[in-house]
C-alpha cells in the first residue's frame, strides 16, 4: 500500500481527469485533507461547454451551500399530460435550484483552487502507465500516487484501464431563450409524451436571469424532435419576444452504477462510474457526493493505512435497485392515452412526489390528494 513517506516519488498525490461536478467536488475535498491535487480537463475553460440542466435538488443545494447570486429557487412541480391537462405537485420545504451552470461551474473550479488543488484547463487525457509505485500520466510524465476518473459519460480513464463503461443512455436536447412569457416562475415544468419523449420527459425550467431552458430527452437510440415539442408548447407560453441563446445536447447514462468501476490505484467517480439515476436522470447530487467520498477514501488510503478506495466505493456508491427496476416500466411502450387517465388520480400524483420530492414525501402526497379536489386544468393558464 503506498505509504505518505514515499510521496517523493510522485509529483502529485491525486490526478483527477475531468473538472465537471464530480472531479471538482473530489478535488476540492481532497486538496482540504492535505493531498496535493492535479485536475485535467479538455475544455479550455470552466463552463465553457455546458451539458445539463444545471438543476439543483435541494439535498445537493444544502450540501454544498452554493451562492444565492448563481440560483433561482423553485419550489414545486407542474406535471402535464400529453393533453397539456396538470396537476401541481409541491411538499412542505422543498425546492430546487436553476442555476447559472457556466458560472456555477466557474465557482466550483475557484473553490478547488482555493483549496489548494491546481487545475490544468485545454489538456486531455491521453492514458496513464506505471512505473515503480507511480501512474505517469502520458504526454506530460507527471507521476502520481491514484488517479480518479470523473470524465463522464464516455470516460476515456474507464476505456485506458479496461474499466466497466456505460451501456444504456438517454439522448437529451435543451434551448435556452430569453423572452418567453407566461412561464410560472414557481414550478418546473414537465411535460410526458410517449412520441415525443419515450422513456422519458420534457420540460420547462423558470432560469436565472430570466432565461428559460426547454429541452426533452428520450430513450437512446430515439432522437427528440425538440421543434415539434416547442410547438406544442405554443398555447402555453407566449413566445412572441423569445430568442435562443444557447443549445446544447447529450447522452445521459441511465443503466446505474458500472460493474468494475476501479483497479489498481484508479477509481470512477459520478457519470463516469454510472452514479446518475436510471429513472429521473439527475446526476448532479450524487456526482458531488460520489466526488466527495472518493477524496475522503483516497486520502484515508494514501495518508493513515485506510482500505482500498475501491472498497469503500463499492459500498458508498448508491445501486440504484428500485429506480433501475421503474427505469425499465419507463421504457415500456405506453401510450398517450395511460398518462391522460392516470394524471388526475392519487396513484400517480403518490409516483411523481414520490420521484420529485423523493420518498418521504410519498405518504403525505398520497393524503393530500385523497383529502383534496385534484388539481386538473384542461385549459391551463
Amino acid at each position: 500500500m503506498p505509504a505518505r513517506s514515499g510521496q517523493s516519488a510522485a509529483d502529485n498525490d491525486l490526478a483527477i481527469v475531468g473538472a465537471g461536478f464530480a472531479g471538482l467536488a473530489c478535488a476540492r475535498s481532497a486538496a482540504m485533507r492535505g493531498l496535493s491535487v492535479l485536475v485535467l480537463e479538455r475544455q479550455a475553460r470552466a463552463g465553457q461547454a455546458i451539458h445539463t440542466t444545471g438543476l439543483l435538488v435541494k439535498e445537493a443545494a444544502e450540501r454544498w451551500e452554493v451562492p444565492a447570486r448563481l440560483t433561482r429557487r423553485i419550489r414545486g412541480v407542474r406535471l402535464y399530460a400529453p393533453s397539456l391537462s396538470h396537476i401541481d405537485l409541491a411538499a412542505p420545504g422543498y425546492y430546487f435550484l436553476a442555476t447559472d451552470t457556466p458560472a456555477l461551474m466557474a465557482w466550483l473550479a475557484d473553490e478547488a483552487r482555493r483549496a489548494g488543488a491546481r487545475l490544468v484547463y485545454g489538456s486531455a487525457f491521453r492514458g496513464a502507465g506505471t512505473i515503480d509505485e507511480a501512474l505517469v500520466l502520458e504526454g506530460t510524465g507527471t507521476r502520481v500516487r491514484y488517479l480518479v476518473g470523473a470524465d463522464g459519460a464516455h470516460s476515456q480513464v474507464a476505456r485506458a484501464f479496461k474499466l466497466s463503461r456505460n451501456r444504456a443512455y438517454l439522448l437529451g436536447i435543451e434551448a435556452e431563450y430569453e423572452g418567453i412569457g407566461g412561464i410560472d416562475p414557481d414550478r418546473l415544468h414537465c411535460f410526458l409524451d410517449s412520441e415525443l419523449a419515450p422513456g422519458y420527459i420534457g420540460w420547462v425550467v423558470p432560469g436565472v436571469n430570466g432565461m428559460a431552458q426547454v429541452g426533452l430527452a428520450a430513450r437512446w437510440p430515439h432522437r427528440p424532435d425538440r421543434l415539434a415539442f416547442e410547438r406544442k408548447l405554443r398555447p402555453l407560453f407566449d413566445w412572441s419576444r423569445a430568442r435562443r441563446i444557447a443549445f446544447r445536447g447529450g447522452r445521459i447514462p441511465v443503466g446505474g452504477r458500472v460493474a468494475k468501476l476501479s483497479t489498481d490505484r484508479v477509481l470512477l467517480i459520478g457519470d463516469a462510474a454510472g452514479i446518475v439515476s436510471p429513472l429521473t436522470a439527475g446526476g448532479i447530487h450524487t456526482a458531488f457526493e460520489s466526488g466527495w467520498r472518493a477524496a475522503h477514501a483516497v486520502a484515508d488510503y494514501l495518508d493513515a493505512g485506510g482500505p482500498d478506495p475501491a472498497r469503500v466505493a463499492a459500498v458508498a456508491y448508491p445501486r440504484f435497485g428500485w429506480k433501475r427496476a421503474l427505469r425499465m416500466l419507463a421504457d415500456l411502450p405506453l401510450p398517450n392515452f395511460f398518462f391522460d387517465t392516470m394524471l388526475g388520480t392519487a396513484a400517480l400524483r403518490l409516483v411523481a412526489s414520490s420521484i420529485y420530492f423523493h420518498r418521504r414525501h410519498g405518504a403525505e402526497a398520497l393524503g393530500s390528494a385523497a383529502g383534496e379536489e385534484q388539481d386538473l386544468r384542461n385549459s391551463p393558464d
